[in-house]
């Protein structure tokens, strides 16, 4: 079977190649939480510090080696350094099932991180290099949905293998290893796909470059997207870490947090299946409209007299979140050239990982700056920043940034 590419067909085994790729970055850190809770009595010796830094180190670590990555791409062989990831990646999952010592796991939780940060823009600059046009679109939409899809399933998952021994979780990180076996027809169909961006981008007698700006990359394009992407990521953000405090100061049952998290990611998954038709329906007011339901979404949260209210707030925040993001990654493309365009995805990747570092340190500034400690707080006042953001895009939607036709 042929998948159409927009510069040709590529085979279905390729495209699941990419996807298993894209599944991938949503891992990190995963394996540590369901098990957190033991780590001390596992580990008596260990420092609260000690243990955070299990979670916090890959994503330090990830954010040096994402923008490596982005610049090794244009110099390295593309697929090559992938390899170089997947095999670290794997490496960092094996080895956690062997590791018996605090120290131990901390060196391979860096490790993961080093492995993660060098797949993570790769992930989406296959996309880039593979498809253009509507076909990209629609892929990057596919891989957005992939990604929360897996983030869903492994979380069920490492908390069943939580339940039988406390390092089975890190099973998950050997996933890589189909990736590998996969690489070796990415690996194939690279030298192709190579030649045909060459050929649409380099006319015969002259050499014009695409984009104009300095260092191949269009730096106030690319600037607007990360400031954009990060703003939206911190905004969203409220979901995951302040609602469950929210509903425990509500009285709300604290266990149906959880339900209304996986709900929030479920509903970033959606939109994927079906991102090339939203925007063909939506065109220059796509993320307006997406905009508009994560404000709505977060007023729900807000307002909500009962916990139910929450779930259609916690779902249009995802649904508008789960449009924006891949959207933002296929207008990450046309800011590059084809030979820069992962460097350029690599600094708006990196975006999301800032926000989810300072988001709490975010939170707690303005908290302090308004002498408050209410739980509303962080909805009322991303509310704030959403409706900003809107009044942004309506002012300039025939502009590059939310020009998505």
């Amino acid at each position: 079977m042929k998948i159409n590419t927009g510069q040709g067909t590529i085979p279905l085994i390729t495209l699941i190649g990419i996807w298993s790729v894209s599944a991938l970055t949503s891992l990190p850190g995963l394996a540590v939480s369901p098990i957190l809770g033991e780590l001390s009595t596992i580990f008596p010796h260990a420092t609260e510090l000690d243990i955070q830094m299990l979670t916090s180190l890959p994503s330090l670590l990830i954010i040096p080696f994402v923008l490596l990555a982005g610049k090794l791409a244009g110099k390295r062989d593309f697929i090559r350094l992938l390899r170089v990831g997947l095999w670290l990646f794997a490496a960092s999952g094996l080895l956690y099932l062997f590791s018996s010592r605090m120290w131990q796991l901390m060196a391979v939780s860096a490790l993961l991180g080093i492995g993660a940060g060098l797949i993570i823009p790769l992930s989406t600059g296959l996309i880039s290099r593979y498809f253009t046009g509507e076909y990209r679109v629609r892929q990057f939409g596919y891989s957005s949905a992939i990604t929360n899809m897996t983030l869903v399933v492994a979380t069920a998952v490492t908390g069943y293998l939580a339940e039988v021994h406390w390092r089975l979780p890190f099973a998950v990180y050997l996933l890589p290893l189909i990736s590998l076996v996969l690489s070796a027809y990415l690996k194939k169909d690279a030298a192709s796909v190579t030649i045909k961006q060459a050929a649409a981008i380099i006319p015969p007698i002259q050499s014009t470059p695409v984009i104009s700006g300095k260092y191949g990359i269009h730096i106030c394009h690319l600037v607007q997207l990360m400031l954009f992407y990060g703003l939206v990521t911190y905004v969203v953000l409220a979901v995951t870490f302040n609602l469950p405090f929210l509903m425990e100061a509500h009285h709300f049952s604290s266990g149906n947090s959880g339900l209304m998290i996986s709900l929030f990611f479920l509903a970033i998954m959606a939109p994927g299946f079906m991102l090339d038709s939203l925007v063909k329906l939506l065109g220059n007011k796509t993320k307006l409209y997406s905009l508009l339901a994560i404000a709505i979404g977060l007023l729900l949260i807000w307002i909500s007299p009962t916990e139910w209210l929450i779930v259609p707030g916690c779902i249009l925040v995802g649904l508008g979140y789960g449009i924006i993001q891949p959207l933002i990654y296929d207008k990450t493309v046309d800011t590059a050239t084809p030979q820069k365009t992962t460097l350029a995805l690599a600094f708006v990747m990196v975006m999301n990982y800032l926000a989810i570092l300072l988001s709490p340190f975010i939170t707690d500034f303005f908290q302090w700056i308004f002498h408050t400690g209410s739980q509303e707080f962080p909805f009322i006042f991303n509310l704030c920043i959403t409706i900003l953001i809107m009044h942004w895009a309506y002012a300039k939607k025939e502009e590059f940034l939310f020009s998505d036709k």
